[in-house]
């Protein structure tokens, strides 16, 4: 394992670009995911995106507290429900935070690092975590969903990756 350079948004294109699916699962996809894992803990976050580490393929990690890691390949929501204003923050814009409106809970299907099909119900952190890391898979920054520009605050330390 090793911990990689995280992209951030003043010098890395490939936060906006759309990641590509991936079309299987070998060991570089399991290298990769470890290397998410350890490069998240690392920076404190809840959440990681390929991207967010120069590699544009559609695999995230997420840990919650007091939770054991997990990964997800190919992810997609397949369902939202409700709404809720969060405050949110990510390793790739450092040193900032903001309020945004994000689903109250949504429904992922994936695959695991083993290839098997996963199907994940989330609300609260969870749901939020796995919304924000998709928009990654898409090019969307939370900040596309900022609605005005006091809703974007600057902050002293440096929040975790939602």
């Amino acid at each position: 394992m090793a911990i990689r350079a995280l992209c951030h948004l003043f010098n890395d294109p490939v936060l906006r670009q759309k990641a590509k699916r991936v079309p299987n699962i070998d060991s570089s996809i399991q290298q990769l995911i470890d290397d998410m894992v350890e490069t998240m803990r690392q920076a404190n976050g809840v959440g990681l995106a390929a991207p967010q580490v120069g590699v544009p393929l559609r695999v995230v990690v997420l840990q919650m507290p007091g939770e054991e890691p997990i990964a997800i390949i190919n992810p997609e929501i397949v369902k939202r429900a409700g709404e809720r204003e969060v405050t949110e923050g990510c390793l790739s814009l450092p040193g900032y935070a903001g309020e945004i409106k994000r689903s109250a809970s949504v429904t992922v299907k994936g695959r695991d690092r083993q290839g098997k099909t996963i199907r994940i119900k989330a609300t609260g952190l969870m749901a939020q975590t796995l919304e924000h890391e998709l928009d990654h898979l898409n090019g969307i920054l939370y900040i596309d969903h900022i609605e005005r520009r006091d809703k974007l605050h600057k902050i002293e330390a440096e929040t975790g990756e939602m």
